[in-house]
């Protein structure tokens, strides 16, 4: 049994130390919010996890997990053998990380600790941060005592955040110390799987490159689906088409309303201000972040096109989270889309089902529903803006019946436009060829050109 410190208890902080604490090791978790700490040692969670509860309940009965709010216990009292410093690294005014919580855990872990030690960077941080952080730590500490850093990024996905942490496609560590990334290679052993050993900046750069590529390629098949309409074709079988071939796969070519949440936008952009700072031209990254920016008007353009003016008409939201099984709502296409829709003087409303008290503090404008029939009812439109199974098995025809006009906008393709459209929809997808109103006139003006 190892002996290990979290410090931080969100996402990544309360996952790594639930698993790890799984995994047998006596794992202490630090926060400095007293709120979130009473609520965890009661065995209550401040997010909506899957599965996280019952782990976090289960290792907290058998001895192995605790929650402080003091650096002293966590790190000290026993000694911790690995610190895993797993706080946020929000976006900056510039686009770039913002490492003042980073910078508050190394202070801390220099000024208190009083034993050899292995720490451990989790959070997305800027190329260089390990060296950064060994230097805060040196400079802080009382009395020379030893200490390692190994960069550790994590893959882990919300919603799905503890299946990924035990079924990692791969573990990366990164250190100037091989001997140090070895012992913490031997934490994850247990769930055999791939553990690459590197450099800590290099390390640090596959976190930022992995994120950047995924983004890269939900913009992409956007960029496609927008063509696809345009032209008649539809993006679901293209994708589908594409995926087929194991060069480029089919997971994250799904077009819809873009990427959201809490790394897929602060990551490129940190990564685009690293580029810019070093002297690079980071024209890709930059067009991903546009592209996926030009998806949540889109959304309203369509309304737009269907309705005319949207002043006075009454607009719900299916869905407020960036995607399903998780009640974040960080840079939910959600808000921008409901944003744009109140400027232009539509009554919005919307249903999430675990997202809407997240949303009602970002934006009280919004009108909350108890469900997606009430949200329906009177409704001029709906958009569907996050793909929740729930969303996939509604009783449509009593939908369409709720409604003052049956227009849906499906921003996940959850649904098939011709089905929608023997239901009486007026149905709008995100690239679904033939479904777009301008494709047959289009069509029609390209073969009378080509006679002529």
């Amino acid at each position: 049994m190892k002996r290990i410190c979290v410090i931080g208890a969100g996402y990544v902080g309360l996952t790594t130390a639930a698993c790890m604490a799984d995994l047998g090791n006596r794992v202490t978790c630090v926060d400095i919010n007293e709120e979130k700490i009473v609520m965890l040692q009661k065995g209550r969670l401040p997010i909506f996890e899957p599965g996280l509860e019952e782990i976090i309940r289960r290792n907290m009965k058998a001895g192995r997990l605790f929650f402080t709010t003091s650096y002293e216990e966590g790190i000290n009292r026993p000694p911790a053998e690995f610190i895993f410093i797993a706080v946020g690294t929000p976006e900056g005014v510039d686009g770039e990380a913002d490492l003042r919580y980073v910078r508050i855990a190394a202070e801390r872990i220099g000024e208190i600790m009083d034993h050899p030690l292995i720490i451990v960077n989790k959070s997305t941080v800027p190329v260089g941060t390990g060296d950064w952080v060994a230097d805060i730590v040196r400079s802080r500490q009382l009395q020379s005592i030893p200490f390692w850093v190994v960069s550790n990024p994590e893959f882990l996905r919300e919603g799905s955040a503890v299946y990924d942490f035990m079924n990692p496609d791969r573990i990366v560590l990164g250190s100037l110390d091989r001997e140090a990334a070895e012992k913490v290679a031997q934490l994850y052993l247990p769930l055999r799987t791939t553990i690459m050993i590197t450099d800590l900046r290099t390390a640090e750069m596959i976190k930022y490159a992995s994120n950047a590529f995924l983004a890269t390629k939900i913009s992409f098949i956007n960029e496609i689906a927008n063509i696809c309409e345009a032209l008649g074709a539809d993006v679901k079988e293209v994708a589908a088409g594409m995926g087929f071939d194991k060069r480029i796969g089919r997971a994250f070519l799904d077009a819809g309303v873009g990427w959201g949440g809490s790394c897929f936008p602060k990551d490129v952009k940190a990564l685009i201000h690293m580029a810019i700072v070093h002297g690079c031209h980071p024209q890709l990254l930059q067009a991903v972040v546009e592209i996926n920016r030009d998806q949540r008007r889109r959304v309203v353009e369509k309304l737009r096109e269907i309705l005319k003016d949207l002043n006075g008409l009454v607009i719900g939201l299916l869905g407020l989270s960036f995607k399903p099984n998780t009640d974040d709502i960080r840079e939910a296409p959600s808000l921008e889309i409901a944003s744009r829709l109140l400027q232009e003087g539509a009554i919005v409303r919307a249903y999430d089902p675990v997202a809407m008290s997240n949303a009602a503090r970002a934006m009280p404008s919004l009108i909350m529903c108890a469900d997606p029939y009430e949200l329906a009812d009177g409704a001029d439109a709906l958009v569907v803006v996050t793909d929740w199974n729930e969303f996939k098995h509604l009783d449509l025809p009593r939908i369409k019946q709720l409604m003052r006009q049956p227009v849906i906008v499906d921003g996940r393709n959850i649904y098939e436009p011709e089905f929608m459209r023997e239901l009486g929809f007026i149905y709008r997808g995100i690239g679904r060829g033939y479904n777009h109103p301008s494709v047959g006139s289009h069509i029609r003006s390209m073969e009378a050109e080509a006679v002529s």
